[in-house]
């Protein structure tokens, strides 16, 4: 250890936001992390099973599309009341939980042999994963220095990259290797849950959220092992904050959300949150079978959707510098604009060079796009109502995911993939407009109320 004064910090909120990143941070960060990556992946994965379900199962397209929605009719449910947990009981408590309810229902997938049961189980992975996002980008922001606090949150996002990159991978070599290729991917989906439930459990429990509680000697010792960490001496215990929560209770943190100080944050992120669903999850979930309906096996299908992913980490990687130069909303309005460009060219266009390459652009801006969402959402809270807020935008916008999957067969009925994706580029240009209501915290601390 070091002999580096020790901080002077007087609050839980001075001292974490004047340390450096440190070891420490970046296991909850990967820790958190991880859990993120399983979420994409099976999010990824059912795409590609249900491409291969429609032939097998001889399924309607309104049957597949109900495959992808009801996981979002549960992940609707789950983020909603996941929120809400979590201000109650703690953020790690609910974030492990998730993961149980995952990993048993998406194991338990790889065993149906038919849709309703499938269907059921898919509800039920979507609790799992709709309470996991915005928990866990709540937890981090809550350790994350002030000054790096927007580029730690679009790095947890990119974790979401790295999932679906395996579900592309997983797509392309193993299901189509057998026709039990599908349960085979339920399964892979399944195992590595188990380890992030064991990594979930070695996390503390965010310190902020123990000083509101009022539990200030488990969120200094907390504190104190992220300074050790650091190479410091810990501080003197933390003066208490004597400001009053924002709310208290479950009914008081929904009512908050709607009160003059957040009503125009709160409206612009459920906005923000439905348009960005619809538009992501309506195309990326349907790409691959897009693909095959426009003449492209199922293999060759896999293989461009496996290279457009690969797009997203770049995406990532640029939104997590420009965050801390331009700020949350010029960069969220930007490549929200950019998605909205790449939707009309990729949904007009024709060869293989020019398929790839809109998709590749799409999937640079709204993954980028993304990454500066979920910074943005906790950050419009303070303490006490924080993840309460991010679970209901989050909730707000998986209804979009529920719509998108079922309005995509009609869609292509009426018009094709330039009809489709132009509308996509519409919910993508709101969400442009509504980025300019969202607060920009770049750089400030966040709100310990």
């Amino acid at each position: 250890m070091s002999d580096a004064p020790p901080s002077t910090a007087a609050t839980i909120s001075e001292q974490l936001d004047d340390l450096p990143f440190t070891r420490r941070h970046l296991k909850i960060l990967s820790g958190s992390g991880l859990g993120w990556a399983l979420d994409a992946m099976d999010v990824g994965l059912i795409s590609f099973i249900i491409a291969t379900l429609a032939v097998q199962w001889s399924l309607q397209p309104g049957e597949t599309a109900w495959i992808a929605s009801i996981g979002f009719v549960g992940m609707a449910i789950g983020a909603s009341v996941g929120g809400l947990l979590a201000d109650r009981f703690g953020r790690r408590q609910v974030f492990a939980l998730t993961l149980v309810v995952y990993g048993v229902a998406t194991g338990a997938s790889a065993l149906v042999g038919g849709l309703v049961a499938l269907l059921v189980l898919r509800f039920f992975v979507g609790l799992g994963l709709g309470a996991e996002l915005p928990v866990a980008s709540t937890y981090v922001s809550e350790f994350a220095p002030a000054r790096i606090r927007g580029r730690v949150i679009v790095i947890l996002e990119a974790f979401w990259a790295v999932g679906w990159t395996a579900a592309a991978l997983i797509g392309f070599f193993v299901i189509p290797t057998s026709p039990d290729g599908w349960r085979w991917a339920f399964a892979l989906g399944a195992i590595p849950a188990v380890y992030a439930l064991i990594v979930r459990w070695g996390l503390p429990e965010s310190p902020r959220w123990l000083a509101r509680r009022g539990r200030a000697t488990e969120a200094a010792a907390i504190v104190a092992d992220l300074q050790r960490s650091a190479g410091r001496l810990p501080s003197a215990p933390p003066l208490s904050d004597t400001t009053p929560a924002a709310a208290k209770d479950a009914g008081g943190r929904l009512a908050a959300l709607w009160t003059p100080e957040f009503r125009l944050r709160t409206a612009s992120l459920w906005v923000l949150w439905f348009c960005v669903n619809f538009s992501y999850y309506g195309a990326f979930i349907w790409i691959p079978t897009i693909l095959v309906s426009q003449g492209y096996d199922l293999v060759r299908s896999f293989g461009f959707t496996l290279i457009i992913t690969l797009a997203q980490l770049p995406g990532y990687a640029v939104a997590a510098w420009l965050i801390e130069v331009w700020g949350r909303r010029a960069t969220l309005a930007v490549f929200l604009a950019g998605s909205a460009v790449s939707a009309v060219l990729f949904g007009t266009a024709t060869g293989e060079v020019s398929v790839i390459a809109a998709g590749m652009a799409l999937s640079f801006f709204n993954l980028g796009a993304w990454g500066a969402l979920y910074a943005v959402s906790p950050e419009t809270y303070p303490t006490s109502l924080r993840a309460t807020g991010s679970g209901w935008a989050a909730g707000i916008g998986r209804i979009a995911s529920i719509l998108a999957p079922l309005s995509v067969p009609p869609l292509l009925a009426w018009g094709g993939a330039p009809l489709l994706f132009v509308v996509f580029a519409a919910f993508f240009t709101v969400a442009v407009v509504a980025s300019f209501g969202v607060a920009d915290h770049r750089g400030r601390a966040l709100d310990d109320r």
